[in-house]
Formats: C-alpha cells, sequence, structure tokens
C-alpha cells in the first residue's frame, strides 16, 4: 500500500501541520480524526488496515490531517472567542491549504470529506461550507451542535462554524442547496452507547434538510449500534459500495 507522511508549515495556524496519505488512487477522502487526535489516527485505531483491500486495490485513497481541536471545540482554552476563532482558522487551513496539496494528488478529483465522532462533524461542516471543493461527505457519529462544546455560548464566528445555526436560516434560493445536491451526501448514526447527543443533533439537521429539499442521507442504525471504532469499521464497509456505485465503479 502506498503510504506517505507530509509535514508542510500552515500561515493560518503558524505551526508544522501533518497529513497522512494512505493509497494511490480511486475515490479520495480527506479523512478527520477523533477528537483530539492527528493524522495516524485512522492507523492507530485499525481503520487504515480494515481498509486496506481498497486501498491497495486503487479503490480509495485516504488523506488523514492533523486537527487543533484541544484548541477549540475540546475547551482546552478558558476564552470561548479564542476557541471559535481557533475554529475558523482551522477551516481556512483546510480549505487553503490543504486542499491544493490533495488535488494535486488527485489530479484534480475532488475528494470526499469523512470523519467519525468529532471528525464527523468537521467532515459534515466542511463539505456544507464549501461545499464547491468537496463532492460530498461520509459522516459517522458525529455531534452536530455547537452547544453541546460551548454550553450556549455563541457569537458571529462560531455562528459560520455550527450547521444547526446556519443552515436553518440559508435562503431556499441559496446556491448551495443546488451544489448540495450535486453531491453523495452521507451521515450516519448509532443509537446505542455514547450515541445520544448524536442522534439528537442529527434528527434535527435531518428536518433542516427536508425543509431546505437538501437531500442528504441522514441514515440512523440500530440500538446495539455503539459510538466506536467497530461499528465505523463496519459502517464504512457498507456505505463504501455505495459511493462505488456512484463513481461508477465496483
Amino acid at each position: 500500500m502506498y503510504k506517505e507522511e507530509i509535514t508542510h508549515y500552515s500561515d493560518c495556524l503558524n505551526r508544522d501541520m501533518h497529513i497522512m496519505v494512505y493509497g494511490h488512487g480511486g475515490v479520495p477522502f480527506l479523512a478527520f480524526p477523533t477528537q483530539d487526535s492527528l493524522c495516524h489516527n485512522y492507523e492507530e485505531f485499525g481503520m487504515i488496515r480494515e481498509l486496506s483491500g481498497y486501498l491497495e486495490d486503487g479503490r480509495i485513497q485516504y488523506c488523514v490531517v492533523d486537527t487543533i481541536d484541544r484548541e477549540s471545540w475540546s475547551e482546552g482554552d478558558p476564552d470561548p472567542g479564542r476557541r471559535a476563532w481557533k475554529q475558523e482558522l482551522y477551516f481556512r487551513y483546510i480549505v487553503n491549504e490543504v486542499m491544493p496539496i490533495i488535488l494535486e494528488r488527485t489530479g484534480g478529483k475532488l475528494p470526499m470529506t469523512t470523519g467519525c465522532s468529532l471528525g464527523a462533524n468537521h467532515a459534515v461542516l466542511t463539505v456544507l461550507r464549501r461545499p464547491d471543493l468537496f463532492s460530498g461527505c461520509l459522516a459517522l457519529s458525529g455531534v452536530y451542535d455547537s452547544n453541546v462544546f460551548f454550553k450556549g455560548w455563541m457569537n458571529e464566528t462560531l455562528y459560520d462554524n455550527s450547521p444547526e445555526c446556519f443552515l436553518p436560516n440559508m435562503p431556499l434560493d441559496h446556491p448551495y442547496i443546488g451544489e448540495y445536491n450535486q453531491k453523495q451526501i452521507i451521515i450516519c448514526v448509532g443509537q446505542g452507547a455514547w450515541e445520544e447527543d448524536g442522534v439528537r443533533s442529527l434528527r434535527y439537521l435531518e428536518s433542516v434538510f427536508r425543509e431546505k429539499g437538501i437531500n442528504a442521507w441522514c441514515d440512523f442504525w440500530g440500538y446495539d449500534v455503539n459510538h466506536d471504532w467497530p461499528w465505523w469499521f463496519k459502517q464504512m464497509h457498507y456505505f463504501l459500495p455505495i459511493i462505488f456505485e456512484r463513481w461508477g465503479m465496483q
């Protein structure tokens, strides 16, 4: 399996950042790690091993980025304004600095975003804010409610990074709605242990999608499906053939 670690300096974040690239072709994915994790997260927890057949066969390519969650969503800073601004800088880092690197390696093919847990939040937020840059998203077990992380605090910057806030206020004739409906947006959550906030927030997001005429697939798995890697492995194996069909692959 092709494997490469990229180290580059981020002007947005004023630090070195890292990207792990796995696989040599196929459907490209920009993958966000779980909360507070770095680019080796998918390898350390077994997702790369689980998907190794797809990666070795050239059916998928994963580009896993670092996060700065400890400075933003995870309450590492007592000042919520700074935390929200760090998230905004991270979004700009992904869009302005990571995407050119990915597009160079994919020959211009737009990637899907993907992630598990807080990585799913990043995946959904990124594609909803810039649908022109991505082919869709596959998000597993996210919590799409900034209130869970910011305890009711809000400002304009956090609003821009909170789909549960900005999406309901999007006009029905906004051009992004047409963009969304050209993409493959899949958001999945289990209904077992540690998924309560995810179920609640996705139910709300599903109602907003329906109201806006956005054709996102919100998939609720069973009450035995927990917030954990073994289930995310199973969900990836379930959804990847559906994604391949969309891409005209077997």
